[in-house]
């Protein structure tokens, strides 16, 4: 899963995958502010009703996110099997107007929660449990801040890294970097997971160079909710999958396979649904792909660069895209930046527009504010938080303050206020 997620990650060119761990560590999330005065522009080189009245599955009304709000709510992964790694789930609120994040406590009891992921309704938060023996935890959120975790279920994979729920909110998807795999489970009306309904091993292609297996990195729904892809660094290859709504089954209906040695990571949806967006982890590349809906067939186009410019070892790690499809933003671990892209052509190209100092280490996760006027990015490294003011305009990044402390920060995931 990721180069160096593990306590100080390996030797050589490329650092190791974290060991699976099994004692729980102290530390946890400050509760002070940490986000100070703003920095000037860095320079850049070239079911249930829900309290905002929707039911549970419903989507939120889309033009509620773009209206401005004060205070949004931030919960942060980390692990807690790790020396300085978190105590559980950071809590954490943020000022929209001004970036500036305040501490609120720690949802504890969960182990290793590395990534993080909202029903559509924003009630509930679903977080893995990245250990040897996987799990997927649900946690109810409640407006008084007293979140209550629903319970645990197994995942039948190895280090599960990363989930997503699907657009009907009825299904809860999971990928395991250790065994290669990826998993359902069932949502239930109330929020809590339901014992999975499938677990499906990548076998093929074979690994790719240095890989000593599958390792299936992320799990994602294309935006007609059609199809689930599941990205493998391991095999260098993105499986597509149809999901069957009523058994919570998956059927693979084809593959696209990236250059050998490539290491895809993560993979971003254009809002057109036409084209994707994969970062290469491992050959320090961007690629964008043509996307068709009624197949699920992905045809990866030519690696282009992420901004690193050689000068440093450098492990792309997640792509955003704005949601009017106008600009991209990479996270780069190593070069410690983020990379800008202007997209062109209604989706099909990235135009590098400069990188940005995440004034930070290892920036594992970014994420956009609902509203897409901030950007958070969680530095595994430095045990911060940066976060970004977003000109919508030009796509620019101005650093908003002093970076937030937390433990071992590796998700980063902003929502509106309950």
């Amino acid at each position: 899963m990721d180069s160096g997620a593990g306590p100080a990650g390996a030797s050589g060119s490329r650092p190791g995958r974290r060991r699976f761990m099994t004692a729980l560590a102290a530390g946890a999330l400050s509760s002070a502010a940490a986000c100070g005065s703003p920095d000037p522009p860095a320079r850049e080189s070239p079911g249930r009703k829900t309290p905002g009245g929707t039911r549970r599955g419903e989507a939120p009304d889309p033009s509620a996110a773009h209206r401005p709000v004060r205070e949004g709510r931030l919960f942060l992964g980390t692990y807690t099997s790790q020396d300085g790694g978190g105590a559980g789930i950071g809590l954490a609120t943020y000022d929209e107007i001004t970036g500036r994040v305040t501490g609120t406590g720690t949802l504890t009891g969960v182990p290793d929660p590395s990534y993080l992921a909202l029903h559509p309704s924003g009630r509930t938060l679903y977080c893995v449990n990245e250990r040897e023996k996987g799990g997927v935890t649900a946690v109810v959120l409640s407006s008084d801040g007293k979140h209550e975790v629903l319970g645990t279920r197994g995942t039948g994979g190895a280090g599960p890294c990363h989930l997503s729920v699907h657009p009907s909110g009825r299904w809860l998807l999971s990928a395991h970097y250790g065994s290669g795999s990826v998993a359902v489970h069932p949502i239930a009306d109330s929020g809590a997971l339901g014992e999975r309904t499938d677990v499906v091993a990548h076998s093929a292609p074979p690994p790719g160079p240095g890989q000593e297996g599958p390792h299936a990195h992320q799990v994602t729904t294309s935006p007609d909710g059609r199809h689930v892809l599941a990205v493998d660094l391991g095999n260098d290859t993105v499986h597509t999958y149809r999901l069957d709504g009523d058994a919570g089954t998956l059927r693979q209906v084809s593959h696209a396979t990236l250059r050998p040695g490539a290491g895809p990571r993560h993979l971003t949806f254009h809002p057109s649904g036409r084209f994707a967006y994969l970062a290469n982890e491992l050959d320090d590349t961007v690629v964008v792909c043509a996307y068709d809906p009624a197949t699920g067939r992905l045809k990866p186009g030519e690696p282009q660069p992420t901004g690193s410019d050689g000068g440093s070892t450098n492990y792309p790690a997640q792509l955003a895209v704005t949601r009017e499809g106008r600009f991209a933003f990479l996270a780069n671990r190593g070069h410690d930046s983020l990379a800008r892209y202007a997209v062109e052509g209604g989706g099909a190209r990235l135009r590098l527009l400069g990188t940005v100092p995440v004034r930070g280490e290892f920036p594992r996760h970014l994420a956009l504010s609902p509203s897409e006027r901030l950007l958070f990015t969680a530095n595994q490294k430095s045990d911060s938080v940066s976060v970004f003011h977003v000109d919508r305009r030009g796509g620019e990044l101005r650093l908003a303050g002093k970076p937030f402390r937390a433990p071992v920060a590796v998700c980063a995931l902003p929502a509106t206020a309950s």
